[in-house]
């Protein structure tokens, strides 16, 4: 017969007991009228600690591009995605920014086995899941998985702008700004603009009629 303390051993072993790898998850680009949703996956090293994580929408842009940096280097392994404005406007933006964080999850060089994602919604997958709203003020994984998704879309539209200066990307990053939306009624939309937002669509309607 085998003895109790072989047996307590043995159940020491069992899966839901064991310690695993988690990754926070995050997204940038729900609210603009133009460029891709991008989302990021991060799995941290709790052996090398990163100072001043929070919410990239509560960093400088500065501070944004030196933790940028600094997650790339420290991090278990990161991986950033994104839905395209086509299939932002074939699924509407909620399901295209569950692809892209579905897409960054699935990307991860290491599987982890709890994956903590910004907000109330999750997106489908193979691992255990939770929605944890405001993660990205709380969670140190869903904070850096935030600044990589903004600084990476950020430097999109910052690509944008540089073929289109007359928009103002630099500045208003695709978003519904009083300047985005005069230059949309004066210049028209790009192929880059999402034709199912309000305000483009009202521009699309005026060059239709």
């Amino acid at each position: 017969m085998r003895s109790k303390k072989f047996l307590r051993a043995e159940q020491g072993s069992l899966a839901w007991d064991s310690p695993g790898l988690v990754a926070g998850v995050d997204e940038a680009g729900r609210g603009p009228l133009a460029g891709p949703v991008v989302a990021a996956a991060v799995i941290l090293d709790d052996l090398a600690p990163i100072k001043g994580l929070a919410d990239s929408k509560k960093l400088t842009e500065r501070q944004r591009e030196r933790l940028y940096d600094e997650i790339r280097a420290k991090a278990l392994c990161c991986s950033v995605a994104q839905a395209s404005v086509t299939e932002i406007d074939s699924l509407n933006i909620l399901q295209a920014t569950m692809l892209a964080m579905r897409r960054a999850v699935q990307g991860l060089r290491l599987k982890p086995v709890k994956v903590l994602v910004d907000g109330n919604r999750l997106p489908s997958l193979d691992v255990m899941a939770e929605a944890v709203v405001g993660g990205d003020a709380l969670v140190p994984a869903i904070s850096a998985a935030s600044i990589l998704a903004k600084v990476t879309r950020d430097r999109l539209l910052m690509e944008l702008h540089e073929r289109h200066p007359d928009y103002g990307f630099d500045r208003h990053k695709g978003y519904g700004t009083a300047q985005h939306l005069e230059a949309l009624r004066r210049l028209g939309p790009l192929p880059e603009h999402r034709r199912t937002f309000s305000p483009v669509a009202q521009c699309l309607g005026r060059e239709a009629a």
